[in-house]
């Protein structure tokens, strides 16, 4: 995975930010989910590198980049945080414009990202994700049954404890063989730290404490994504069957919304990533 990417760290006001870089073309970012690293991303990445050039970073919290600082509110964990982090990123790398493709908590910051800078994102793709606010209104006991785990990484401290006493009981669905060799072998590692942990457990708290104020206040005020969006989602996991179709929520939260399921589980980039890099390729090409 990852042919002819290099991998480096990009100092940004926040901290540092661990990257791979690599292809040839229009400038696309991809931001992962939880609890994974960029190296969820190797064979999208390797599809898209003959097209698009990609830029693959650890999400500030996960893996080697920087672990945002602790507040009361989440704020420095917050998604609005996060895409100003990664905007400075793409700048620093000489990328003042892009498209961005989130998905899973990733698809948050991209989210946030296309509504705090609208200057920088040209098109947006998010996987397998709504706004927060979106999910907290909707929760029912179904959420609460298979979703607990918003819930329970609100708390203070507790979950750290939990996890860090034996991080691969709890990240048991962990598998090389879903994710190749390598990126398990990263994300392993990732989960032995504790204050990796603390950074990926924050960036669910920022969630329940701060994120759904600033989707609040944006739908409050009637603002919207302005670039084309591309919403998709994965057939067998169950976003579509607590929430119905998810274009139709997005319809909600942007003027240009196109979508279609795809057949997958929730970690679509390493379960069907033809499929995947097929739909960003096709929508970041129109």
């Amino acid at each position: 995975m990852f042919r002819g990417f290099d991998l480096r760290t990009v100092q940004v006001d926040a901290g540092p930010i661990r990257l791979r870089m690599g292809g040839r073309g229009p400038v696309v970012l991809l931001l992962h989910g939880h609890p994974r690293t960029h190296m969820t991303w190797g064979k999208v990445a390797d599809l898209l590198a003959p097209s698009f050039t990609v830029v693959c970073p650890d999400v500030p919290g996960f893996g080697l980049s920087y672990v945002p600082l602790d507040a009361t509110d989440s704020l420095h964990s917050s998604k609005a945080a996060k895409a100003t982090a990664l905007v400075e990123l793409m700048a620093r790398l000489g990328h003042n414009e892009f498209f961005v493709v989130g998905h899973d908590r990733g698809s948050l910051t991209a989210f946030r990202m296309a509504m705090n800078h609208p200057d920088a994102v040209r098109k947006l793709v998010v996987v397998d994700g709504l706004p927060v606010l979106e999910h907290l209104e909707r929760a029912d006991w179904k959420f609460a049954r298979d979703w607990y785990h918003w819930f329970f990484f609100a708390q203070p401290e507790k979950p750290e404890r939990v996890i860090s006493a034996d991080p691969d009981a709890w990240y048991d669905r962990l598998s090389p063989v879903l994710m190749g060799d390598d990126a398990y072998a990263d994300i392993r590692g990732a989960i032995q730290r504790p204050e990796v942990v603390h950074g990926m457990i924050e960036d669910y708290r920022a969630g329940i404490r701060i994120d759904h104020v600033h989707d609040k206040a944006d739908r409050d005020a009637g603002k919207k994504i302005g670039c084309p969006m591309l919403c998709l989602w994965s057939l067998r996991d169950d976003l579509e069957q607590i929430y119905g179709n998810p274009v139709a929520i997005w319809n909600n939260w942007a003027v240009d919304v196109s979508g279609f399921g795809i057949d997958s589980g929730h970690h679509v980039a390493e379960e069907n990533p033809g499929d995947l890099a097929k739909a960003v390729a096709t929508f970041l090409s129109k």
